[in-house]
């Protein structure tokens, strides 16, 4: 798209002592300013002369007279006027769009250094990763950094470089990553949307800044595929209560994960929950107040009796009391290792991670126990019900419940 306006105007720019009386016969002399109009946006120039005001022709921006000095004016301002038309035609002839500045910027020898992507990337990355802590956890700085990596070895195969102008992105850009990401790397589309995503979010900083005067994602649309979220059953989460193992850390990992199934806590969360946090509620019961390390959103919980139960079992353990923690957490890393020997232990066949007690809290334990929908999104802290909606899958067995219910109520008419 084009600049669809353009003009120029030659005027005079009064002094602030302008309007004052002069003797008689002297002349008065004001600057003269150039003000260029692109699109109704405008800007002034200082043409760094003065001319005689009683000699200024305000419509055709020059002045009237046969003087000498008149006539090298004039043809001063004709050559001003030769320099910015010719800016303006180079600039349409580059098919960019451009701005009034930007005319200004050229006309004074001052050009618009080039926005590089990758160079806007990193320092999008550099300044989460320094407030880390503070406003990001460092999960979200390695999530952008892979983003960085992904981009950087696709600039390489597509094009043979290693950095690009952003003003050279477009929807062909989008859709060719996508493909590299499917194709090259062979990433799920899932886990190929986030990383667009991320790239769509640092172009849409640079639409605000003005450095792009349009969005390359306006047309495109992510594409994600609804995944089924694995919980545990009632029989499974039992298996699980109900096993005894020989090794303590396998018991002290099995009571960690099954406080996040009844309390809903994603890792991050439970592992920094501190005695301050366990709070009594306005019901007088025990609950925890925190706020999600993820969204920065309140997850307020009221504390079931097995949760509690697991916090008083591990109050006095010395991991606990050195490091002023509720739980003694180990890495995740260490915690989901772990977790695959309860599993073997337990048969369970499904791959057991920490996160699928979130899963297991939003739905085995509480809304198919009759927990409303709206409750279960406050305690885990989402910020749409969307997104409780999609964790909150309705199981087989509720179906089953809810339906033999059914046909004994149908039975006794």
């Amino acid at each position: 798209m084009v600049s669809k306006t353009f003009s120029l105007l030659f005027f005079i720019r009064k002094h602030k002592n302008s309007d004052k009386k002069l003797p008689e016969n002297s002349v008065q002399k004001q600057p003269v300013y150039m003000r260029v109009t692109v699109n109704g946006k405008r800007i002034e120039m200082s043409t760094q002369r003065e001319v005689d005001t009683s000699k200024w022709n305000a419509h055709a921006g020059r002045l009237n007279g046969t003087k000498e000095e008149f006539k090298t004016l004039n043809h001063y301002f004709d050559t001003l006027q030769i320099k910015i038309y010719e800016i303006h035609r180079q600039l349409v002839d580059s098919k960019t769009p451009f701005t009034a500045e930007m005319v200004k910027q050229k006309f004074i020898g001052i050009e618009e250094r080039p926005h590089m992507l990758i160079e806007i990337i990193k320092y999008h990355n550099d300044c989460i990763k320094t407030l880390i802590g503070l406003d990001y956890s460092r999960a979200t700085w390695v999530k952008y950094n892979t983003t960085q990596k992904h981009i950087e070895k696709f600039l390489q195969w597509k094009y043979k470089v290693s950095d690009k102008n952003i003003k050279e992105l477009n929807f062909e850009f989008i859709n060719d990553f996508e493909f590299y990401l499917k194709s090259q790397k062979q990433i799920d589309v899932n886990t190929n949307a986030k990383y667009i995503k991320n790239l769509k979010k640092i172009i849409r900083e640079c639409v605000a800044k003005d450095w792009l005067p349009k969005d390359p994602f306006m047309a495109y649309k992510l594409k994600t595929k609804r995944t089924e979220r694995e919980c545990l059953t009632t029989t499974e989460l039992e298996a699980i209560e109900n096993k005894s193992f020989d090794m303590e850390r396998l018991n002290t990992i099995r009571d960690i994960f099954l406080f996040s199934c009844y309390t809903g806590l994603a890792y991050i969360d439970a592992a920094n929950l501190k005695p301050e946090h366990l709070v009594t509620g306005m019901d007088g019961e025990k609950w925890i107040y925190t706020f999600r390390q993820k969204t920065d959103t309140p997850s307020r919980i009221p504390l079931l009796p097995k949760a509690l139960a697991i916090i008083d079992k591990y109050s006095d353990h010395p991991k606990t009391v050195n490091e002023n923690k509720l739980l003694p957490f180990p890495s995740n890393q260490k915690l989901n290792a772990y977790l695959k020997e309860i599993a073997t232990c337990c048969k369970i066949k499904k791959e057991l991670t920490f996160h699928i007690a979130r899963h297991t809290f939003a739905t085995t334990v509480t809304l198919n126990n009759g927990v409303s929908i709206e409750a279960v999104s406050k305690m885990l802290g989402h910020k749409k019900m969307q997104t409780t909606q999609i964790y909150a899958k309705i199981l087989d067995s509720k179906v089953s419940d809810d339906m033999q219910a059914l046909k004994k109520r149908l039975l006794a008419v």
